[in-house]
């Protein structure tokens, strides 16, 4: 009989790990593509959307989206990537930051299919970052000792 040690192997699981990574990595480029072309004027609604609100340029919003969007999300799909035991609250936050700002988008530029797109997305992954937590499976995973196996094998 051999005994053979495999050091510090994580059997637990994380559940909706990839989905987080892949489409908080898509949430947080269009959110970083969406600020840059605010801030540079490109492809952006008219300035008189913001007469409302007193600004002359689309640089502060261009600000806000990248901060309630791209960073949250960036932070999200990265906390995915490295297993942290808090991903799902992270992914949930980036969520309803997500929600905030396409429900604040409406008043000012109209409804559109991609606020749809998009609330439909953080709608989802709110759902699944709240399920993955519930199931505390990513706290447990983290929690798992290095395993000891004994095999057994004649040469």
């Amino acid at each position: 009989m051999m005994s053979k040690i495999h050091g510090s192997l994580i059997q637990g699981t994380y559940p909706y790990r990839r989905t987080f990574i892949g489409v908080e990595s898509f949430v947080a480029i269009g959110g970083l593509a969406g600020a840059w072309q605010l801030w540079t004027g490109t492809y952006a609604p008219p300035v008189s959307d913001l007469e409302v609100l007193g600004l002359d340029s689309w640089k502060l919003p261009a600000v806000w989206l990248f901060a309630s969007v791209a960073a949250p999300s960036a932070a999200a799909a990265i906390a995915a990537l490295r297993r942290w035991p808090h991903a799902p609250a992270v992914v949930l936050v980036a969520s309803g930051l997500l929600l905030v700002e396409v429900a604040v988008q409406i008043p000012f530029v109209g409804p559109s299919a991609l606020q749809a797109v998009f609330g439909a997305v953080g709608i989802g992954l709110g759902a699944l970052a709240w399920s993955a937590r519930r199931s505390g499976r990513w706290a447990r995973a983290m929690e798992v000792q290095p395993v000891v196996k004994t095999l057994t094998h004649s040469e």
